[in-house]
């Protein structure tokens, strides 16, 4: 197969989806690779890196599309990367379908396998291939939380820390999954007053036994998110349901009634946001303010610690891209349930449930499409 790389263009995106080891475990099977010249120059992978692994070069992301059989990105399709896919084409990518119609319908016109890796699934449960992203978010979501809680960034002016003398400040994370946990991770580690919400009791009981009185744990609902909000200095929103748009849990009303000058950061916002008043934003303009509290929304966060990034998510891709490379998307899809967990669009058809359900479109179960 002629698996093709191309250059990612989303704002301030410098991750890429294959690196050079990557390359090398698919041409010592066999199969080409084509990359788009300077794809990982921006984190120190460069185009020589690529040839000696084994990789050509294309000049454009056109040539990339054109000649590949399955193309390997990070973020989801722009629109003209969606209008240059063709029928029968494999995309194997993020694809974060459920808060974006129109990339929906780019992908459902352009007739291509669009495998996401979101969806895909671990045969321990979870999602294998969010979670390494997760993971850095998660982290990251705290150091931006802090950096924009300096006056210069629009924050109230406060050290999570403290200091002698000065109390630490509040952090509330919502939802301990991989982000959650891995802000708690780096949020404890700030000295901060640490508040974390999650609707499972025996997720709650773990983080009490590992962390001790060090945080303070409290069951997910309506009125304890409301109470924690409304005392935070920082808030983390790490919620997830599994490709569908991510729950408003932080309304308008809570959000008028925080601190001014707190921080809300929103690691949900690929799929969609859990706070009522997010919207997407990018490195180059990360924040904007509502009724005094700075929202930080950035859609790729981990995009900013790219290279980190890059060969964290390359770990967990590279296995189903070698799968469906040597088997074809059909039959690499028949045997394993966790990557046909992936395909979100195939061939014209929405074929993961909870994307249909949010925008509208006929559910056609993936299993149909593999005969």
């Amino acid at each position: 197969m002629l698996v093709g790389v191309p250059k990612e263009i989303k704002n301030h995106e410098y991750r890429v989806g294959l690196t050079p080891p990557s390359v090398r475990e698919l041409t010592t099977r066999g199969h080409r690779v084509i990359v788009q010249q300077g794809a990982g120059a921006e984190i120190g992978l460069s185009d020589e890196q690529y040839v000696a692994a084994g990789a050509s070069l294309a000049a454009s992301a056109e040539e990339v599309f054109a000649k590949a059989d399955m193309i390997v990105k990070v973020k989801e399709p722009q629109a003209v990367e969606c209008a240059m896919l063709r029928p029968g084409q494999i995309l194997y990518t993020y694809l974060h379908l459920a808060p974006d119609p129109e990339q929906t319908a780019a992908l459902v016109k352009s007739g291509a396998i669009c495998i996401a890796y979101e969806t895909i699934t671990g045969p321990g449960g979870g999602l294998p291939l969010l979670a390494p992203m997760s993971e850095v978010a998660g982290r990251m979501a705290i150091q931006a939380g802090a950096a924009h809680l300096e006056k210069s960034k629009g924050g109230m002016g406060l050290l999570l820390g403290g200091v002698p003398g000065v109390a630490a400040g509040h952090i509330v994370i919502i939802g301990a999954g991989v982000v959650g946990t891995n802000a708690l991770q780096m949020a404890v580690g700030t000295g901060a007053r640490v508040t974390v919400l999650d609707k499972s009791i025996d997720r709650l009981r773990q983080l009490d036994l590992v962390f001790g009185n060090r945080i303070s744990t409290l069951m997910s609902n309506a009125h304890t998110i409301e109470e924690s909000v409304l005392t935070a200095d920082l808030v983390v929103g790490g919620v997830l349901v599994p490709g569908a748009a991510a729950p408003k849990l932080v309304t308008r009303d809570m959000i008028s009634r925080m601190k001014k000058g707190a921080v809300v950061v929103d690691v949900a916002i690929d799929q969609g946001g859990c706070f009522e008043t997010s919207h997407a934003t990018t490195h180059a303009d990360p924040t904007f303010v509502v009724d005094g509290v700075v929202h930080y929304c950035v859609a790729n966060m981990p995009g900013a610690v790219a290279r980190t990034s890059t060969f964290a998510l390359n770990n967990a891709t590279i296995g189903h891209a070698i799968a469906l490379a040597n088997k074809g998307w059909q039959q690499a899809l028949k045997d394993d349930v966790h990557l046909r967990n992936g395909l979100n669009v195939c061939q014209g058809k929405v074929t993961y449930a909870a994307v249909a359900k949010d925008l509208g479109y006929d559910y056609v179960p993936a299993e149909s499409m593999l005969s």
